[in-house]
């Protein structure tokens, strides 16, 4: 577990962050049965990955402190039946800096669940940012988070968000919207490239590159709706 007070060799007045949060961000990411595997994992990868700087990758904490949350402490089965354990529940999450709601197929069970639901627009009014993958922006729609506000979700699942949100700015030619405090992706492999975005958008674009080459992943190109992060 990474400590609430993490040690840095990197000087952070070296970048231009925004909010100029406390470290570690506290990031929670929401799980539930039938979640998209990449959806979960994908942002986890890329927040845990994290380095102010490189010549410090061994030797330093990433500067953003993720769990996984559910509603209670059961085992959580992912899409393809991967078991997935849950750091906190519901009633014991601390107050999160970013909240990231992922989809699947268990998101069209979840929309109705009045717990979760509920859950996601508290714990979104309390962080600085709510970022969803996929099918989860249909989620934050439910939770009454997207009115007036754009979004987009996976592909196939369009009508899913128009039902979820009615009042959103649905945009369907893009792999993600950054309108704070409300971002959201497209489907899948999306969320990966939303997440090196808000790794830049906290700490600058040359660390979300560094962070990307570490992965071995495509840095995401500018998008239709991007502010050149």
């Amino acid at each position: 577990m990474i400590p609430d007070r993490i040690y840095l060799k990197t000087n952070l007045e070296h970048f231009n962050r925004k909010n100029k949060t406390d470290l570690p961000i506290v990031t929670g990411i929401l799980i539930y049965n039938d979640v998209e595997v990449l959806d979960v994992t994908g942002p986890f990868e890329v927040f845990s990955m994290v380095r102010l700087n490189e010549e410090h990758r061994f030797d330093e904490h990433s500067p953003f402190k993720v769990i996984l949350i559910s509603e209670n402490l059961n085992p959580v089965l992912a899409m393809g039946r991967l078991q997935l354990t849950p750091n906190v529940d519901f009633d014991n999450c601390p107050k999160l800096n970013l909240l990231i709601v992922p989809g699947g197929k268990g998101s069209r069970k979840e929309v109705n669940n009045s717990k979760l639901i509920n859950w996601i627009a508290k714990q979104s009014s309390r962080a600085q940012l709510t970022s969803s993958v996929c099918t989860g922006s249909s989620l934050l729609g439910k939770a009454g988070l997207l009115n007036n506000h754009q979004a987009t979700t996976h592909w196939r699942a369009f009508d899913f968000l128009r039902r979820s949100a009615p009042n959103a700015k649905i945009i369907t030619n893009v792999r993600y919207t950054m309108m704070e405090p409300i971002f959201t992706s497209a489907g899948v492999a999306s969320g990966i490239d939303l997440s090196l975005k808000i790794v830049s958008y906290y700490f600058g674009t040359k660390v979300g590159q560094s962070t990307a080459r570490y992965m071995q992943y495509p840095y995401p190109k500018n998008d239709l709706l991007d502010d050149d992060l």
